[in-house]
Formats: structure tokens, sequence, C-alpha cells
């Protein structure tokens, strides 16, 4: 399996900072099974529509955002999340300043 990789954050909150009028991104994990990528945006900031190849989760870390899909828009607050499966158009807004992890689901 993935035998060796670890990894451990104690605050997903403290790895990214938001900053103003701006859409920040890092990749915590690009390996095996999963992808894992940390989001900050300032409020109003906007992920416009687009989809992805692999079905994904977005969990709200702090702050609060909409997620609009299938013609259904949800607010999401710090612990909430919505998965998505592939090809799924959707768009992110931010509704004050954010932080959301994105989880992109690969095969196995």
């Amino acid at each position: 399996m993935y035998a060796g990789i670890v990894k451990a954050i104690t605050s997903l909150a403290d790895e990214i900072d938001i900053e103003p009028g701006a859409t920040v991104s890092k990749v915590l994990v690009k390996d095996g099974p999963v992808r894992l990528v940390l989001f900050a945006l300032d409020e109003g900031e906007e992920l416009t529509e687009h989809t992805s190849s692999l079905p994904v989760i977005l969990q709200t870390v702090s702050g609060s955002i909409t997620v609009s899909a299938s013609s259904e828009r949800h607010l999401l607050v710090p612990g909430g999340w919505i998965f998505l499966e592939a090809s799924e158009p959707h768009t992110v807004v931010a509704e004050e300043p954010s932080k959301f992890l994105l989880t992109m689901l690969r095969g196995g």
C-alpha cells in the first residue's frame, strides 16, 4: 500500500494565511490515494464554475463558503462539507474570509 508515508498537521487553519483580495492554495498531499489542497479566500473571492476529473470533498475549516452545484446552493460553515461527483460543475464563493480543504479522491 503506502507504507512509510506519514504526514500530520495539528491545525489546518495555521497552514495557510488569507491574503486581502486574493485566493491562495497550498498542496498538502499529492501522492497516494488522495490529493489534499488547502484554500484561503478573502471575503467575496470566488472559484468560478469548473469541474474536477475526480470525485471531491470540500470541507470548511474557517469562515463560511457557498458551494453551488446541481442548481443548489449550500452554505458551509466550519466542520461542514460537501461531496461532489467527478465532472460536477460547481462554484465556490467566500461569504467572509475563509479556509477550506479540498480532498480529491483517486480510484484504488
